[in-house]
């Protein structure tokens, strides 16, 4: 089995802004794994907020040369994080090709139909965050960017521009418990469904007995099951992201781990292209909140995109994965 690894750049249709930074393109990379004639590929999107490069990521990956590589070996070989997705993905990729079946089917799941995805606003200027609300208040379901001490008038803003879109809110880590405790009651004011990680990863506990007018859900603060037992009363949710699970293996896992334990279920991704965002379709079946709108937010993208329409977006054609 033969194993490569490239770096891919998909331009941003315009800036996108959080409460840690900027970006204007998506730098990814692109593993293909090869078996005689047949080939599977898996992208990830390395995340410096987990100590992740480009780097660091290829070269995890390169050091999977001497590994006796399937789907069950790879859980050890890496841990959870950017390099075993690409792999594991392009595995089953892979697995699906030479059977002649989708990745649904070899999985033991439900076929997959399309689904309505959040579609993301950065943050911004109240002023400038209210003219994307308008312009996309025909979208069912906003994500707004926030996460700073003043951001009232941002959401205010925003609702104001889609009064009749379900909306969630995305903090990014950036709020304290005493920002929260202030937002909390006009989150479920102006209708907001749910919000994300309010507080830095590692101070959940500031969350504990705080109100939770609207559901919260934990993002940075979980990756894969060995991160939800300490959760339990601090979110209703949490948010499955392939890049931090480790492949869509362990993704599976832990949503149904999750379930057990009563979580809510989000699927989210990192910015990065239909090739990313594929497996995460499968994952994302019957999900509470779906938001896989890389793609949407991307000026280029793969040969054999995802296709987005008024239904949401749709399984992988087998040319893309899967």
């Amino acid at each position: 089995m033969e194993i490569e690894v490239a770096r891919d750049v998909f331009r941003l249709a315009q800036a996108f802004t959080i409460s840690r930074g900027s970006r204007t393109e998506a730098q990814v990379l692109t593993v293909t794994v090869r078996e005689r004639a047949v080939a599977g590929r898996g992208e990830c999107v390395p995340y410096a907020r987990y100590g992740e490069t480009l780097d660091s990521v290829a070269a995890q990956v390169a050091g999977l040369a001497e590994v006796g590589l399937t789907r069950e070996t790879l859980q050890e070989a890496l841990p959870a994080g950017a390099a075993r997705n690409a792999v594991d993905c392009a595995l089953w990729d892979l697995e699906a090709k030479r059977a002649g079946r989708p990745v649904w089917q070899l999985a033991g799941l439900s076929e997959p139909g399309p689904l309505v995805t959040a579609y993301t606003l950065s943050l911004d200027t109240p002023e400038r965050m209210r003219a994307a609300a308008e312009a996309n208040a025909h979208r069912p379901l906003l994500k707004i960017k926030l996460g700073t001490p003043d951001d009232m008038p941002r959401l205010e803003s925003v609702r104001a521009g889609a009064p009749r879109a379900r909306i969630v809110v995305d903090a990014n880590e950036g709020w304290s418990r005493a920002v929260y405790a202030d937002l909390a009651p006009h989150l479920a004011r102006l209708g907001v469904a749910m919000v994300e990680q309010p507080v830095p990863a590692g101070e959940d506990e500031a969350l504990r007995g705080l109100a939770r007018p609207v559901p919260l859900c934990a993002d940075e603060s979980v990756h894969d099951r060995a991160t939800l037992g300490r959760l339990e009363g601090l979110y209703d949710m949490v948010n499955v992201k392939l890049d931090k699970t480790g492949g869509l293996t362990e993704a599976l896992a832990l949503r149904a781990e999750a379930e057990r334990r009563g979580f809510g279920i989000m699927v989210g991704c990192m910015i990065g292209s239909s090739l990313a965002m594929a497996p995460a379709v499968l994952l994302a079946q019957g999900a509470a909140v779906v938001d896989l709108d890389g793609p949407l937010l991307l000026a280029e993208d793969r040969a054999v995109p995802l296709v987005y329409d008024d239904a949401g977006v749709h399984p992988p054609a087998p040319e893309l994965w899967g």
